[in-house]
C-alpha cells in the first residue's frame, strides 16, 4: 500500500480548508452565546439609613425582686428533707437495703453501706410499717436510687 497517493496537495488543503469552517462555525456561536457588555452602567442609587445619635439615658437602679417560686426552703440542721444529704448510719456495720418501694415489702434493690453518703429526692416523705421512708439517690451514681427507712439515716453537710 503506497500512503504517497494519498497524501497530496488537494488532500492537505482541504484538511487545512475544513479545521479552518469548524474554527469559524464555533467562534461565531460562541459570539452569539456570550452575555455582551456594556461599558456605560449608569446610575445607581444607594439607600442610606440614618441612624439617630444615642440619647442620654438617666442611671436607674434596678430594684430586686424575689420571686418566691426560685426560693428554697432551708431545712434545720438534723431534719431530713428533700435536697438534703444523709448518711447511712446505726447499721452496726451490715449495711441498709435499699428497697424500690417504701416498706418492708418492697423489693430490695442493692445495699447501701454504712456511711455511705445519698441526696434525698422525689416529693417527700411516706410512712409505711411503722417508718418514714425517703427516696435516695446516690450523688455519684444516679442508678444507685430507692427507698430506706429514715431510723437509719443521719442528714450531713452539702458538699
Amino acid at each position: 500500500m503506497d500512503i504517497k497517493q494519498y497524501i497530496n496537495r488537494s488532500v492537505i488543503f482541504g484538511a487545512i480548508g475544513f479545521a479552518g469552517g469548524l474554527i469559524l462555525i464555533t467562534l461565531i456561536v460562541i459570539g452569539w452565546t456570550s452575555p455582551r457588555f456594556s461599558p456605560d452602567v449608569g446610575f445607581a442609587p444607594a439607600d442610606l439609613t440614618m441612624i439617630p445619635a444615642p440619647t442620654h439615658t438617666p442611671n436607674v437602679t434596678p430594684i430586686p425582686t424575689i420571686d418566691p417560686s426560685l426560693v428554697t426552703p432551708t431545712l434545720a440542721p438534723d431534719t431530713i428533707g428533700v435536697g438534703a444529704y444523709v448518711q447511712i448510719s446505726g447499721t452496726e456495720g451490715e449495711g441498709l437495703r435499699i428497697r424500690s418501694a417504701p416498706g418492708l415489702s418492697g423489693d430490695t434493690v442493692f445495699f447501701g453501706g454504712e456511711s455511705e453518703v445519698f441526696v434525698v429526692r422525689g416529693e417527700g416523705s411516706q410512712v409505711a410499717d411503722g417508718y418514714t421512708w425517703w427516696y435516695l439517690v446516690a450523688p455519684y451514681d444516679e442508678t444507685r436510687a430507692g427507698w430506706a427507712a429514715a431510723d437509719f439515716l443521719a442528714v450531713v453537710p452539702s458538699p
